[in-house]
């Protein structure tokens, strides 16, 4: 029996509305939305949108920055594509082009309004989100355009402790774009990243606790 979210998946993976009917220009290659969800997972990571690696292989974090990304959550690669465990759901699902520079240009503004309230209720055992980069951060936490990504992410624990689900922990994007940031922000290896593991680890890993 198929489930309202394998109807969903099946959906948003056909979806081509950015060649179709495009909120400013036309997409200009052939849309390959990339997503991992499943109705079990408790963890959930919301990147930006795939980048060229990713449009290729059509698995999410399959570059340098997945391996900075697992290595700041200190999980291995089987850990990380748990779909039981863990959904994987960036704000963009198709890979947006880049720019003049090579750098990757933003999130389709037709993809988080078109299918992000239809999805999230589906996943209803998730309890952590890792926000990870600016475009996650806005949308999740309605913050107003121009908060800078430093002052939301240094405010993790009041994000972790406020009431609801599910919570929310922002992280930098793990680009290697960031490493100056990361060098010049050493509070955020030594107190962010042991909470960020201990929550991963509580979420995918709970015979741990026993």
């Amino acid at each position: 029996m198929t489930s309202s979210l394998d109807r969903l998946t099946h959906e948003i993976r056909s979806c081509r509305r950015c060649i179709e009917a495009p909120e400013g220009a036309r997409l200009a290659h052939a849309p390959r939305p990339v997503l991992r969800v499943s109705r079990t997972a408790r963890l959930c990571i919301v990147g930006q949108a795939p980048g060229t690696r990713v449009h290729a292989s059509g698995v999410p974090f399959t570059d340098p920055s997945g391996r900075r990304l697992r290595s700041w959550m200190e999980v291995t690669e089987e850990e990380f594509y748990d779909t039981r465990r863990v959904a994987i759901v960036p704000m963009g699902f198709c890979f947006p082009g880049q720019d003049a520079r090579g750098a990757d240009l933003p999130p389709r503004r037709e993809c988080a309004p078109l299918w992000r309230p239809r999805l999230f209720p589906l996943l209803p055992h998730v309890d952590l989100v890792l926000l990870v980069g600016s475009y996650a951060q806005r949308w999740h936490l309605g913050l107003r355009s121009g908060v800078a990504l430093g002052e939301t992410v240094r405010g993790w624990r009041s994000l972790l402790a406020r009431p609801g689900q599910p919570r929310y922990f922002p992280l930098p994007h793990p680009s290697w774009r960031n490493t100056a940031w990361l060098a010049r922000n050493p509070w955020f290896e030594a107190e962010l990243l042991p909470d960020l593991r201990h929550e991963v680890a509580r979420l995918i890993r709970p015979q741990d606790e026993k």
